[in-house]
């Protein structure tokens, strides 16, 4: 018999859990005792909430619902920034099965891309994912798998010439072509006036070379927020 793997326990935003506790009036001994009382999870202590709210324990998929529930707040308010297909989808409170059948999958196969991490829809069901999950498009690109492509892409098109990499990075991100060439013109501008900061006076000082270096890192990070500025 084939056994399903229980799903690892979503990103839980420990701050947002302990501000939404605290403006309810309500302790940690209250908190767990409507979790008892209410939603049938006789093992949860105060001790155990305030764990989760000290970030040294997470609660899992169930808890966090009725974690919820307690707090009179949805799911997504205790979620810390989902980073992958599942968590964005537990995040807004869909079912695996609403999902399969809005992009056009069967729901094991949905299933299977989720435990995967490798979304394997074409551009039309790409479309309905975004949709039904509401994705902003950093998520979208991040959750379909194209981030790392995209990483690659940004890092040579701000080390060499900005203007070659438009076509490529407009495949992997349908922006504006005004947008994108914008956000890449600053990215390669940022970078090569710290790769001349460290070229100058002798070498440069260390600090410029290792910003430099933080830059590449965070070379995504750093595009979404110049495209945000133009759109």
């Amino acid at each position: 018999m084939c056994r399903v793997r229980q799903p690892s326990a979503p990103p839980f935003n420990a701050p947002a859990a302990r501000r939404l506790r605290a403006a309810l009036g309500m302790g940690p001994e209250h908190v767990a005792h409507a979790m008892r009382v209410s939603y049938g999870l006789p093992y949860v202590t105060p001790d155990l909430v305030t764990a989760w709210e000290r970030g040294t324990a997470a609660p899992s998929h169930p808890e966090l619902t009725a974690l919820a529930g307690v707090l009179w707040c949805s799911p997504g308010e205790l979620f810390g920034r989902p980073r992958t297909l599942r968590e964005h989808r537990a995040a807004r409170a869909v079912a695996a099965e609403d999902v399969a059948r809005a992009v056009g999958v069967d729901v094991r196969s949905y299933l299977r891309m989720e435990e995967s991490g490798r979304w394997r829809g074409d551009e039309r069901q790409s479309a309905a994912l975004a949709r039904v999950l509401d994705l902003a498009l950093p998520d979208f690109v991040a959750v379909t798998g194209r981030e790392a492509r995209l990483a690659e892409l940004l890092r040579s098109a701000v080390t060499t010439r900005w203007q070659a990499y438009g076509r490529p990075v407009r495949k992997l991100v349908p922006l504006d072509p005004d947008v994108l060439d914008g956000a890449l013109r600053e990215l390669h501008e940022d970078y090569q006036g710290l790769m001349a900061a460290t070229l100058s006076w002798g070498g440069g000082s260390r600090s410029a070379s290792e910003s430099g270096r933080e830059f590449l890192d965070r070379i995504v990070e750093n595009f979404w927020a110049a495209v945000r500025k133009r759109s």
